[in-house]
């Protein structure tokens, strides 16, 4: 039986039973005096996650075989294929086809008009549009000398390789001027005033040259003779 309280002043109070001392313990414990250094609620999240995170782990630890080695095999595994699966499909194919655009190389100006342009660049100390126009003003030389057909979409190195073929005596000269070309437009290389000598000397060349590009053969006759 529960003895009565007294109280300082001398009277005897109610008896205090069970359920009103843990309702006034609770009352109590739930002032903020006493919660000032507990968690907030990102701490908990992080260690909800955190428990969370590392039963996980446990159960794969056991039930994998291998043990933790295992696991990380298996996690290895997985960043691999969902990797492949995002090169196929996703961002990742996307961004590795993203680079420079292509710069045509193929155009209705003369080549005489591509030079000028180039000249006004380099004046302007823009190379790297000067390298371009210089590089165009080869292939419409190339084209209006009929070494080869207009023909937009080919590249620098196409055009070096196709026409050096039908041209010995140029091919080192568009090469040159191919590599240049590729260096500043697609291989991130400042453009410079050497890089605009180099190809402007290669044009020249090109200019200079007997550009004579050697036809079919002349068909015959099986016991007869072409006249000439």
């Amino acid at each position: 039986m529960t003895a009565p309280a007294v109280l300082a002043t001398g009277y005897l109070a109610a008896p205090v039973g069970g359920d009103e001392a843990r309702r006034a313990a609770e009352e109590e414990l739930s002032k903020g005096i006493y919660h000032q250094n507990d968690p907030g609620p990102i701490e908990r999240a992080v260690e909800r996650a955190l428990e969370w995170l590392d039963d996980l782990l446990s159960r794969a630890v056991g039930a994998t075989p291998g043990g933790a080695m295992g696991v990380l095999v298996l996690f290895a595994l997985v960043a691999a294929l969902v990797a492949v699966v995002l090169w196929r499909t996703g961002p990742l194919r996307r961004g590795a086809r993203t680079g420079p655009a292509a710069v045509e190389l193929s155009g209705d100006l003369t080549a005489d008009e591509h030079r000028r342009r180039a000249d006004a660049h380099a004046a302007e100390g823009r190379f790297a549009e000067a390298v371009r126009e210089r590089m165009r003003a080869i292939v419409r030389e190339l084209e209006s000398r009929g070494v080869l057909d207009p023909r937009p979409g080919r590249t620098a190195d196409e055009i070096a390789r196709e026409a050096g073929a039908l041209v010995p005596v140029v091919a080192s000269d568009l090469r040159t001027a191919a590599s240049v070309f590729d260096e500043v437009w697609y291989g991130g290389r400042p453009a410079t005033a050497q890089a605009d000598a180099a190809i402007r000397q290669a044009d020249q060349r090109l200019r200079q040259a007997q550009l004579s590009v050697a036809g079919p053969p002349v068909p015959g006759v099986s016991g007869y003779q072409v006249p000439r």
